[in-house]
């Protein structure tokens, strides 16, 4: 087989850019805007090499049984290299998916002490939170007749409390969450969810809600942030209070 040869792939570069100009005509045709839809494909993008990113790791691990030292030395010095240029790639193709709010890589980017941007909440951002919060929602209670506008407004607040690198990966934050604190989201639900003697509206409005998850979590992780940007979107300060006090109310 010659260089050319090897180089030949069925899924060659003309090939993707027709898929990518498909499904941005579709999304389109569906009423998502030019611009969302290549934000949400581009991270996708994003996602698959990073996927590679973590193949390769695998494999840096170690050489193949049956090989002598010096074999595996080249091995691991071979996937070492391609794991370092396949990281690169993955942070460029990070920040093409989400544009300045992202910052180079640097030795401080993972310092707690180092501000963070956190722009502006777009429509796709809500539309990415409630897409994962709903089933692990709908994993604890069923659907409640709460207006679905009262989660979009109570996302906005929770996912104005993060950077754009945070929003990316706050689904799995959340599936993390979620399976991590399964017996008291369990004993919340169950007691003043759907379902329950609770009214659906009032104190204990956002158990009818399926961005109470995400307030929680964020109520773990960032609540001086979460207060800040809740009386920043004028929400009802007794939301809050009120998931707060059942998520801490002793269990009997």
């Amino acid at each position: 087989m010659n260089a050319a040869e090897e180089d030949q792939h069925p899924l060659d570069s003309a090939s993707v850019v027709n898929a990518k100009k498909t499904l941005l005509e579709l999304l389109g045709r569906a009423g998502v805007f030019h611009a969302e839809a290549e934000e949400l494909i581009a991270l996708v993008e994003a996602g698959a090499v990073v996927d590679a990113y973590r193949e390769v790791r695998k494999v840096e691990a170690g050489a193949p049984r049956g090989k002598d030292e010096l074999y595996g030395a080249g091995w691991e010095d071979g996937a070492q290299a391609v794991v370092e240029e396949l990281g690169g790639v993955a942070d460029r193709a990070l920040r093409r998916a989400l544009g300045p709010a992202v910052p180079a890589p640097s030795p401080q980017a993972d310092r707690p002490d180092v501000p963070r941007g956190r722009p502006p909440v777009g429509r796709v951002d809500v539309e990415r939170a409630k897409v994962a919060v709903t089933p692990l929602y709908l994993a604890f209670t069923h659907a409640s007749d709460l207006d679905p506008e009262v989660s979009d407004e109570v996302l906005r607040a929770v996912l104005g409390t993060m950077s754009a690198v945070e929003r990316a990966g706050y689904a799995g934050r959340l599936g993390e969450f979620a399976e991590t604190r399964r017996e008291q989201l369990s004993r919340l639900y169950a007691e003043y969810g759907p379902g329950s003697d609770i009214a659906i509206h009032g104190r204990y409005s956002l158990t009818h809600s399926p961005a109470g998850i995400a307030v929680l979590e964020r109520l773990a992780a960032a609540p001086s942030l979460l207060r800040e940007e809740w009386e920043r979107a004028e929400l009802p300060p007794v939301w809050l209070e009120g998931l707060a006090n059942a998520w801490e109310a002793p269990r009997d």
